[in-house]
């Protein structure tokens, strides 16, 4: 599987473009629309993370299988892998075949309960929240049944971005990120500047995804893969997804622990906090999203190299991709952290920005929290390459005690927005946010002069 130096650069202009869209987006978004507004966009934005944990853990479970199909493997396991002694063997398309079908099966039927959740319970949240606000409820109404209708399709196909991914087309899947940035960033500005606000974002939202998927499309189902797929025998979908479902449920569970830790504070604080706090709240966790991105681009680059290195039994190799990426994670949040905390209320002020940041003792808590939260996830991504899920339950836990001791802190006390950072901090430095990477470390033998090396290495380079 070849992933170089043009794959890392993708990746990086993928990001470094959804940064600027972000960027280039804010001064229409917080200038056009009231602060109130923009509390409802940022509650938007968590309900689409919503959408995505319905996934429950089958889109990682399918790329990771995806990529030891293409590494060569010809029976998929429940736990653990199947190691390739031999180079450069042939694909199994029967197994690929068998594969797609399971995808397309599985995320049919997800889009069906996503859509019927969103516009039952969904639609009465978004009733709920709208009787603090003071704007024009009915395009709120028309923007939420758009917001519905897109994330719908986008679950139905998300299996795109499994195969992408799990065949290393690293590059190729950022490039269509990439063209789908711009046409969201077009979209978005042009019709925010006439006035639709949240109308204008869900569109533009809705014709990326349209575009992008179809894309998608066209570059992994090339002539070759459409022809061997059609020749070959398809693999049993039942028994495919049976080898999936453990391991997957356990990713779901994982998944849903991590969204309760990382998403919650806005749906929960919502209901306590105004919708000015939670807008101040939500656009500053995007900023510092932004630098957990890059901070974690290079490791997710080669995630798919890494999976296949699994099957190799190079565990050298692994680990030199670890340390690389904890090395970038570390100097990539000295850098932006202190550069947001010494200019962030500054660009607020140069865009005119009628929504402020949170103070600064709030932003570093909430710099600590998206640091460690980000180390855990790239620690679980390396463990997960073993398809072994160990940390499930630790996961599912810390989100429940996340969910209890919000409501707990906003119902006796009252912290206001450092609600929404200190309980999610202190249960994971209770227990999972240093288990986990220590436990990557013990595996993979990292030691202090390994990091010294990787560093010389990165000089030289």
């Amino acid at each position: 599987m070849n992933i170089n130096r043009n794959d890392i650069f993708w990746n990086y202009a993928s990001i470094v473009l959804k940064i600027l869209s972000g960027i280039l987006l804010l001064p229409f978004v917080l200038n056009m629309m009231s602060t109130e507004a923009v509390g409802i966009w940022i509650v938007f934005t968590s309900i689409t993370a919503f959408s995505s944990l319905l996934d429950f853990g089958f889109n990682n479970s399918f790329t990771r299988n995806v990529t030891y199909i293409f590494s060569g493997v010809d029976k998929l396991k429940t736990q653990g892998y199947e190691a390739i002694l031999i180079e450069n063997k042939p694909v199994d398309y029967g197994l690929l075949k068998g594969c797609i079908k399971a995808m397309r099966w599985f995320y049919l039927r997800l889009s069906i309960l996503l859509f019927c959740l969103l516009s039952s319970i969904g639609t009465w949240y978004v009733y709920s929240i709208l009787q603090k606000y003071h704007g024009e409820k009915q395009d709120i109404y028309i923007a939420w049944f758009l917001l519905c209708a897109v994330n719908t399709y986008n679950i139905y196909t998300l299996y795109y971005s499994a195969l992408l991914q799990g065949k290393g087309l690293i590059k190729r899947s950022k490039q269509i990120l990439i063209v789908g940035q711009l046409i969201y960033i077009g979209i978005a500005a042009f019709f925010i500047f006439l006035g639709f606000g949240l109308v204008a974002i869900v569109c533009a939202q809705a014709t990326s995804v349209i575009i992008t998927r179809w894309i998608s499309y066209r570059f992994f189902f090339t002539d070759h893969i459409l022809k061997s797929l059609k020749e070959a025998k398809e693999r049993s979908r039942n028994e495919i997804l049976k080898v999936i479902y453990p391991n997957a449920l356990k990713v779901g569970g994982t998944i849903v622990g991590k969204f309760l830790i990382q998403k919650s504070a806005i749906i929960i604080g919502s209901l306590y906090l105004t919708l000015e706090d939670i807008a101040s709240y939500g656009i500053t966790l995007q900023l510092i999203s932004i630098i957990a991105t890059l901070a974690s681009v290079y490791l997710s680059t080669f995630y798919p190299k890494i999976a296949h290195l699994r099957v190799k039994n190079e565990k050298d190799s692994i680990k030199e991709y670890y340390v690389r990426g904890q090395i970038i994670l570390v100097l990539t949040f000295l850098t932006g952290g202190i550069g947001l905390l010494l200019i962030g209320d500054w660009m607020m002020d140069l865009i005119n920005s009628k929504t402020h940041l949170m103070s600064f003792w709030l932003i570093v808590f909430a710099l600590m929290l998206s640091f460690e939260q980000t180390n855990l996830s790239m620690a679980s991504a390396i463990l997960l390459t073993k398809n072994e899920v160990p940390f499930y339950k630790t996961y599912l836990i810390s989100g429940v005690l996340v969910v209890i001791g919000l409501f707990l802190v906003f119902k006796f006390l009252d912290f206001g927005l450092l609600t929404l950072l200190i309980v999610p901090l202190l249960v994971d430095v209770s227990s999972q946010a240093w288990k986990w990477p220590l436990a990557v470390k013990r595996e993979l033998n990292v030691q202090l002069l390994d990091y010294s090396k990787v560093l010389n290495k990165l000089r030289k380079d």
